[in-house]
């Protein structure tokens, strides 16, 4: 049985927001190394807070039809936020892969779409 484009557009758009809701309830709930991590980085000790927020407001959009472009949208500029600060902070590759596949997945899903 064959994908069709719409059909392999939603598994897509499903997978990232499964991946971003994941991350959303680490960032939301982390303890210990999370809080490390951010406060390493430079950000006050809410900026998780909202990251993990809007992480889950991405993956909530993401898995509706008519939001999905929005939700493709925030994902995006939270990657692009997270790459910066990965960069910015040289941090080891181990740490920017996870964030190199999520951008790939939101960039597919986007070329998919179009």
């Amino acid at each position: 049985m064959a994908l069709n484009t719409a059909s392999f557009e939603s598994i897509l758009a499903t997978i990232v927001a499964v991946l971003f809701a994941v991350a959303g309830v680490v960032n939301l709930t982390g303890r210990g190394a999370v809080k490390r991590d951010f406060a390493r980085w430079g950000y006050p000790a809410w900026f998780q807070l909202l990251c993990g927020a809007l992480e889950l407001l991405s993956a909530a959009l993401l898995l509706g039809q008519q939001t999905r472009v929005l939700g493709l949208t925030l994902a995006g500029g939270i990657m692009i936020g997270a790459l910066f600060t990965l960069l910015r902070n040289r941090e080891p590759f181990r740490h920017l892969a996870p964030a190199l596949i999520f951008s790939a997945l939101i960039v597919v899903t986007v070329a998919v779409r179009g």
